[in-house]
């Protein structure tokens, strides 16, 4: 994703390490969330989406070309998945204890035993720069979301190998599977959300997101059906997932790059790296959502994944400095990559 790094941040705003904290809405308590460690990662690298595997406890942390596993009750690294060229994110199969990384530069996608932390197969053929990828229980098909391609590969776990290719309305972000035949895409430089026929291999729906734009991180409540967007213009869209309809826009924080929904908790969280950030938003019903706190984080914070027994978020992030990388982005002080970790003590 790299959303971040589209906007060089200002000197003194790169070299902070955490911004200060928003009041929630008057009248509303907070989370009482805050960031209650840090696991120093160090190492060199850039980073993407992070994934949980709940029942093993693993927090799988992407890091340039190679996936840390973090084992999230000891709160150390307990394995590696190597050689993942440009890894963005990881997608886990709990009914094929199989994990796969979506390998960006390399245009492949790495299958692991969730297990033992092995390799099984190097699938090729995908498009190019897979980005997000998402596992859709309901056809048992892994798919890539391709950044270069406009499309998405759809993998069969049973070969290890790409039987399909669907074509996308435009650059393709997140993906949510809602378990039941659908699998649900971002839709970057449209504004969009599409909607799968995951049995098929089809696009069924093409919704537009406005007022968001530029959507990133995807979520699903998959009770009330709801799809959750979070956008570059510091809004997040909410929108009925059988029709497409917007039920309503939220307030969120700059920079955000991903989102999940606590089911247990009711509770929605956008994970904003420029303004170094969490939005916490409380579903009060399906219609309805409450702003309930911003948490402080730390900038450069962007992508989060959640565990649903503890509740806790965990964010990749890592100072910055004040020159620039060829490419233009903010330079990465060395060995200052870290995961917060966000809960209540």
């Amino acid at each position: 994703m790299h959303k971040l790094f589209r906007h060089v941040l200002p000197a003194a705003l790169a070299l902070s390490i955490a911004a200060p904290s928003i009041a929630a809405d008057a009248g509303h308590a907070g989370s009482g969330y805050q960031v209650i460690s840090r696991m120093d990662l160090g190492g060199d690298g850039g980073w993407d989406y992070l994934s949980f595997d709940a029942p093993r406890h693993h927090l799988f942390v992407s890091r340039g070309d190679r996936v840390l596993v973090i084992d999230a009750v000891k709160d150390r690294q307990v394995g590696t998945i190597a050689d993942t060229q440009g890894v963005h994110g990881i997608a886990v199969a709990q009914d094929l204890k199989r994990g796969f990384t979506s390998d960006g530069k390399a245009a492949t996608v790495t299958a692991f035993d969730l297990d033992t932390l092995k390799t099984v197969a190097v699938i090729k053929g995908t498009g190019l720069n897979p980005d997000a990828i998402v596992y859709d229980a309901a056809s048992h098909h892994v798919l890539t979301l391709n950044g270069k391609s406009s499309s998405a590969s759809v993998i069969d776990p049973a070969t290890n190998a790409v039987i399909a290719t669907i074509a996308l309305p435009g650059k393709p972000e997140f993906a949510v599977s809602d378990g039941a035949g659908h699998v649900y895409v971002n839709i970057e430089d449209k504004s969009e959300l599409v909607q799968i026929d995951s049995a098929k291999n089809t696009v069924l729906n093409t919704w537009p997101l406005a007022p968001c734009e530029s959507p990133s991180g995807l979520a699903l409540d998959r009770q009330h059906h709801r799809l959750f967007s979070v956008c570059d213009n510091q809004k997040m869209a909410v929108l009925d997932a059988n029709n497409g309809h917007l039920v309503a826009t939220l307030p969120i924080g700059d920079g955000p790059d991903a989102v999940v929904f606590d089911d247990a908790a009711s509770m929605v969280y956008s994970s904003n790296g420029q303004s170094g950030t969490v939005t916490a938003i409380h579903e009060d019903d399906a219609d309805h959502y409450t702003v309930k706190d911003t948490i402080a984080t730390q900038v450069s914070a962007r992508t989060l994944a959640l565990d649903p027994s503890s509740h806790r978020l965990y964010l990749s992030a890592a100072k910055f400095g004040a020159t620039k990388q060829a490419n233009g982005r903010p330079s990465v002080v060395p060995g200052s990559f870290t995961v917060l970790v966000v809960g209540r003590h």
